[in-house]
């Protein structure tokens, strides 16, 4: 928490008062976070080279996408490095909500990181069986909302978006719906990307939206002001946030196609679970089905396809996720990836008019 050590140096220099404001904090800290990644990215890149950490390719996926085996892999953990540095710098580490996001991200980086592995060491494609997988991460989960509850009294009220004073507190067993929440946003994650920067792109966007959200539900005058749920140190997760945009585009910087790395389940069961506690954090919970729209439809495909292969034997899509039955239709890579950004970036328009078409 260098900021507070500089904040206190306020009273020789005046200039050091900048430090306790949340703007300021969430500029520096996005400088910071993409820094990192940026200079640090190379030398990264070229040690999980140097390990020969390198992407197994499904056999039943696009042919077109064998030319990308070997390509460096658990680049995730640069972004967590990108987001990490930051906040012990810039953030307030005594904020319990920065903790529970910290945790969860962290932890579900932790799983992401077994399972990138075993896929590595055994050279295939399956990793952690996705029973321990899903038992870890409703653990790391349940365990954190229940504390928030139970030692820092965090609302139980889930709000329905566009609707004023519309919620219904569902008391305890929201720390089921937090978990499921978390849970799913995660795994949805983790099976968008499967790009050169598909998934990357709208967890920043999801990620500022998410930083927005924050910022005005911890200022008691503009929660009012919008009829939302004020939340005692939200503003704390906008420099959060702010990290988690300034690292997504410092890995973005390596990924894009053709890809120098990719981010891996490291990756994108962090950022996957960072974006699920946010929402829950925020209480923006049922919000995200709208702003990760994207995650929302592909992890739908998904399960539409296992169900229907195995009620009927056919199959809905060309391929499952729905970004490889684009592929097999004809278009190209960048086409699809493109189309998706601005998808998100409609979707993160459509989710801030929830703060005042209420």
């Amino acid at each position: 928490m260098l900021y507070n050590w500089l904040y206190s140096l306020s009273d020789q220099i005046s200039g050091f008062n900048v430090f306790r404001y949340i703007t300021f904090r969430t500029f520096v800290s996005f400088l910071t976070g993409f820094l990192v990644c940026w200079l640090t990215g190379p030398y990264f890149i070229q040690r999980l080279k140097d390990k020969q950490i390198g992407q197994a390719i499904r056999e039943e996926g696009p042919q077109s996408h064998k030319k990308k085996a070997g390509t460096p892999t658990m680049g995730g953990g640069l972004i967590l490095i990108g987001l990490t540095i930051p906040a012990v710098l810039w953030v307030n580490l005594l904020d319990p909500l920065v903790w529970a996001v910290m945790v969860i991200t962290l932890g579900f980086g932790y799983i992401g990181y077994i399972d990138d592995s075993l896929k590595v060491t055994k050279k295939n494609t399956k990793g952690l069986p996705g029973r321990l997988r899903l038992i870890g991460e409703f653990a790391i989960t349940a365990a954190v909302i229940g504390v928030l509850i139970h030692h820092y009294k965090f609302s139980t009220i889930v709000n329905v978006p566009f609707f004023k004073n519309a919620g219904f507190d569902i008391g305890w067993w929201y720390i089921l719906f937090g978990s499921l929440v978390v849970v799913g946003c995660a795994n949805a994650v983790n099976l968008t990307d499967g790009l050169d920067g598909l998934a990357i792109v709208p967890v920043i966007i999801c990620s500022g939206t998410f930083g927005v959200f924050a910022y005005v539900a911890g200022n008691a005058a503009i929660a009012n002001y919008l009829q939302i749920p004020h939340i005692p140190g939200a503003g704390e997760l906008t420099p959060l946030a702010s990290a988690m945009v300034a690292a997504g585009l410092g890995f973005l910087w390596f990924n894009t196609y053709p890809a120098q790395v990719f981010m891996g389940d490291v990756g994108s069961l962090s950022i996957g679970g960072f974006l699920g506690i946010m929402a829950v954090l925020t209480k923006n919970e049922l919000v995200l089905v709208v702003l990760g729209g994207v995650f929302v439809v592909e992890a739908l495909s998904v399960i539409t396809q296992v169900a229907s292969f195995k009620l009927t034997g056919k199959r809905v899509f060309k391929m499952a996720p729905i970004h490889h039955h684009f592929e097999l239709k004809g278009l190209t890579e960048t086409k699809i990836i493109v189309r998706f950004w601005i998808i998100s970036i409609l979707l993160a328009i459509l989710s801030l008019s929830t703060l005042k078409l209420r």
